[in-house]
Parts: C-alpha cells; structure tokens; sequence
C-alpha cells in the first residue's frame, strides 16, 4: 500500500484524481477500497491541509519536545478534531477517530477500520507513526500523548502562537476585510470552587453574573450575590459591516480579578506589530475599556480610530447632551436597517405561492388596522442621530473626539440620551451607530461557545490546560468560519456548531478507491456498475488482493487490544 505520510514529514493528502484511478481500477489495481459516509469534519479537515493551513500550524507550533515520534500535525489535527466534536476530554480521542472524519481525510495509512464478524462492532487498526509500536493501535496516537503535549506546552507560548501565528496565516489566506473591523471583550470563565484550578480567582456575582463589590451593596442585594471562582478570557474578534463571518484572532486567558484594560491594550499593541497597521482600522469595545491615554495612543500610533459608548457619569458626556437640550445639535431620524431578505425556496408549487401571498396581504391589513386604532393621544417611539465635533472635554484623551448623540422618545413622550465616541473624523453617523450595533456579535459568539461548544467546562485543573482548551475551541471555530466562506455557505457562519454540522451534513454514501497519492469518489451504483463490467484478468487479480487486504484487517483486528 502506497505511503502517504512519513513521521517526520508535514500532513499529505491524497489528491482526487477520478479518472487516473478507475483507469488504475480497470487494469486490477488499487490499494485499498472503504465505504464511507460524506461528514464535514473530513471536508473540513482536508481543506486546511490542502491549504497547507495545517502544515504551518505545525511549523510555528510551540512544541515542548525536542523530538518528535509522532508529528506536531497529528497532535494538531487531533486536538483540532476533538474541538470539532465538542469534546474536551482527551480519553475520548479513540472514540472520536472512530465515528469522526480524521481517517477518511488522511487516509489509509492513518488507520483503517476492521468490523468483527461476530459482533458487527467496527475497530480501528492503526500502525501509528514510529518503529516503536509492538502491536497494532486503535488511535493514529495515543490520547495520554495529546494530553501530555497540551499540558506541557506553556500557556504564554501558546497565546502568542495564537495571536501571531494563527493570525498570520489567515492574513497570507486573505481573510481580513478591507474595513478593517474588530471588536474585542472580555468574558468570565466560572469553574467549580476548587483552589486547586491554577491562577483561578474568587468573585463576588450578582444574579446577572456580574462583578460586585460588598463593600456598596445593602443586605438584600447581598442576598442575591455568589461568590464564584473563574477565569478571565480577554479576546479580539474580526468581522465585516454584514457581520459575514468571526474570526478570533487574540484571546488570553488571565486569572478572573485581573484588570483586562492593560490586556487588551497588549493584544491590540502585539497586533500591529506583527501584522502591520493597515490591517485593524476600527476597534469597537464597550465602556470598560475607557482609557483616554490608550485611546489617543491607537489613533496617533497605529492609525486605529476606537469606537467606545461614553459613561453617563463623564463630562464629555454631559456637555454633548447639554448641547443637545439646547437645541445645538442637528438631529435626523434612525432608521434600523432591514433585516436581510429571507431565502425564497426554488420551484414552489403554485398553490404554496399563492397562500404566502394571501398571508402578506392579510398581514399588511392587520398592521394598517392597529396603527388607525391606536389613540391620537400616544407618542410614538423614535430614535434619532446628531453628531458633534472636535470634543476635548475628554482630558485624557490626547486626540479630538466625534460625538454620535443617540436621542430615544418613548411612547409617553420621556427623552433619553445616549453617547458613542470616536477618534474618527467626517464620519456619517447614522454608518457609526450601525457598525457599533455589530458589538454584540462577541458577546453572540462567546454565549455560543460556552452553551454548545463547553468552552468553559474545563476538566484539568492545570492552567496549561485550561488555556490549550479556550486557544483550540477558539481555533477551530475560526477555520470553520473559514471553510465556511471557502464552501460558499455565508447562511451558516452565525449558527452554532451543532446546527451548522446538522446543515452541512449531506446523506449520501460514497465508496473511496485508494491508488498510489490518489482516490477516486464514486457513488454506490458507479461502483458496482465499474465492477460489473471489468474484465476477467483484473477482476481476479481485485478479488485476489481483496481477499488479502480482509485477511490483513482480520488478523489486525484479533491482535488488538479489547477497546
């Protein structure tokens, strides 16, 4: 059977070449045949090899070991898969080969799968990558090994493994848009109230799970406060004005009660230095990262105009809306934008197309009716937009300010004000509200990964492996956001993993045919027609070798351990 990987070698594939291997499969040549269901994991597996995504992982990862039995590409792509599952627990990792993608995108020689006869039970048979094996394998690598390799790797190697290396590469795969848009915040990672967790810290919460101090609150709130150990998770993500895809491209895991204001101001910092500054051109963040100094430092260092909302305590805050109520600022109705057109199915049936269209129709009238029986006496809501400039009321800001003053009119007629800042200048402010609406998706993909991908259902205590869990769960959902873009599927990029797989996940069956660095895809029927019509000579000699490739697997399968 052909080689296609070598233990010191990066990640090859096998190149689909249909034509070259049925021509091969005519003449009675092949060198291994397997049925196998179209997952997206091997999709998605095989499209950042042969990318050489996976390769350059590798190449810039921080190793612990100065050698290497099994390649730094196996442990990646195992580690990746594991996230891909949604599994954290390295003891899985067999378990996961085996239903998983990993042996249909590497092939053959990364394992192979042998059905007991007697049981029907399916069993992976696995030579491994080194000379030292002395029985057949039912992992391409042994769990423990991932386990070790995660826990000994150190955890600020591997932020900045993350924050240059990863990024740096989706930079060469040209993944940033030209408007230059991210946004960054920080998240709470609760663990169990154990002291053991390394770097852990012990907080005070509300009910809403946010941070409190004692000392201000009266004994019914207190009532309603937790203490609660955690980690701190201060991240930068990258999105378009659409909100089309949601590449994180920093993160670093810090104990809970540290400040994340000195954090993000290093990732941001570490980011134009390795990525030069024409890439990052909007930062959106909330209030708690106000720091005017900071602030000034990324318009005049780095060319970063900040977009932050001010605080209702702040001068700056209540000189824009005294001017405001003065009638000095210029204001025009906000209007939201439309949600994005639903997708109409193709070649509706004429009958369905006519009921939707009556149902709009009704719809339209009910509308119409509700606002002519509305009382003449209520106010409507209304949102409106003004702008003031060239603000330097804010002292510690080394550069003017832009001032988008956000005025709300409730149904009773009460007025509201609310502030967003910026270092941007000749800005349409109506363009500043909807691209700070876009803050949110962080929060959106933070709730994501905690509620279906468990990002903080850590269950090592150490802190190497707490931050080898929050880098990788991080990683794969950046290039699944990626394969997604590449596989022309925008619609799925904000679903959660789960739904996106249930999306991506076709039901046909295809049988692969292995020959040298090639395979061939064919549908069932393709296949049994192709066999139907050989001729005799390589017929048998196919029967021939099939007959040794499933004595081959059967004595495998007796030699392996009981799984």
């Amino acid at each position: 059977m052909a080689k296609p990987f070598q233990a010191s070698a990066a990640a090859m594939l096998f190149e689909r070449n249909d034509a070259l291997v049925i021509e091969a499969f005519r003449r009675g040549e092949f060198d291994y045949l397997d049925g196998v269901g179209e997952i997206p994991e091997a999709d998605f597996l095989r499209a950042i090899a042969s990318k050489k995504i996976l390769d350059k992982l590798a190449d810039a990862y921080p190793s612990p070991r100065s050698k290497h039995d099994v390649p730094l590409w196996v442990y990646i792509a195992g580690d990746i898969s594991m996230r891909f599952h949604g599994e954290h627990h390295f003891h899985a990792f067999p378990y996961i080969v085996r239903t998983g993608g990993l042996i249909e995108a590497f092939g053959t020689d990364m394992g192979h799968k042998a059905t007991d006869p007697e049981s029907g039970d399916i069993t992976l048979a696995c030579e491994g990558f080194n000379e030292k094996n002395q029985r057949p394998r039912q992992a391409p690598c042994d769990q423990d090994y991932l386990r070790k390799m995660a826990r000994d790797t150190d955890a600020e190697l591997l932020h900045q493994w993350f924050n240059r290396d990863v990024a740096g590469i989706l930079k060469q795969h040209h993944v940033f848009d030209s408007a230059g848009i991210f946004i960054a915040d920080a998240t709470y990672l609760f663990v169990p109230d154990n002291p053991q967790y390394e770097g852990s810290s012990v907080l005070l919460f509300d009910e809403n799970n946010h941070p409190v101090s004692e000392k201000d609150l009266t004994p019914e709130k207190r009532a309603r406060c937790t203490w609660r150990r955690c980690y701190k998770m201060v991240s930068l993500l990258h999105t378009n004005r659409k909100a089309e895809f949601f590449y994180y491209v920093g993160v670093r895991v810090i104990p809970g009660s540290d400040n994340e204001g000195p954090v993000l101001h290093q990732l941001v910092e570490d980011f134009v230095t390795w990525h030069g500054t024409k890439t990052m051109k909007w930062l959106i963040v909330d209030r708690g990262f106000l720091d005017g100094e900071w602030i000034g430092r990324c318009k005049t260092d780095w060319s970063i105009d900040v977009l932050i909302p001010a605080r209702s305590n702040m001068t700056i805050h209540t000189d824009v809306v005294g001017l405001a109520e003065g009638g000095l600022v210029d204001f025009e109705t906000w209007t939201p934008p439309p949600p994005p057109p639903k997708p109409v199915p193709l070649n509706q049936p004429e009958a369905i197309v006519k009921r939707e269209e009556t149902r709009q129709r009704t719809l339209a009238k009910r509308k119409a009716e509700a606002r002519e029986a509305a009382p003449a006496s209520q106010t409507p809501a209304l949102s409106e937009v003004g702008m003031v400039t060239e603000l330097e009321t804010f002292s510690t800001c080394t550069v003017p300010l832009t001032a988008i003053v956000n005025r709300e009119t409730d149904d009773r007629g009460e007025i509201h004000y609310w502030v967003l800042l910026t270092t941007a200048e000749d800005v349409d402010p109506h363009q500043v509200r909807r691209d700070y609406a876009l803050r949110t998706t962080i929060e959106e993909r933070h709730r994501q990964l905690k509620c279906f991908s468990d990002l903080d259902e850590f269950s090592s205590r150490a802190f190497s492996l707490v931050a080898n869990q929050v880098v990788f769960t991080l990683l794969t959902y950046t290039l699944m956001q990626w394969f997604l873009i590449r596989e022309g599927r925008k619609d799925l990029t904000s679903r959660t993993r789960k739904r996106a797989l249930q999306l991506l996940r076709p039901a046909k069956t295809i049988i692969i045919i292995y020959y040298q660095q090639y395979v061939a895809y064919l549908s069932p029927l393709d296949h049994q027609e192709l066999v139907l019509t050989l001729e005799e000579e390589p017929r048998q000699k196919i029967l021939a070798k099939t007959r040794h490739i499933r004595r081959h697997m059967a004595d495998e399968l007796q030699a392996l351990p009981p799984s």
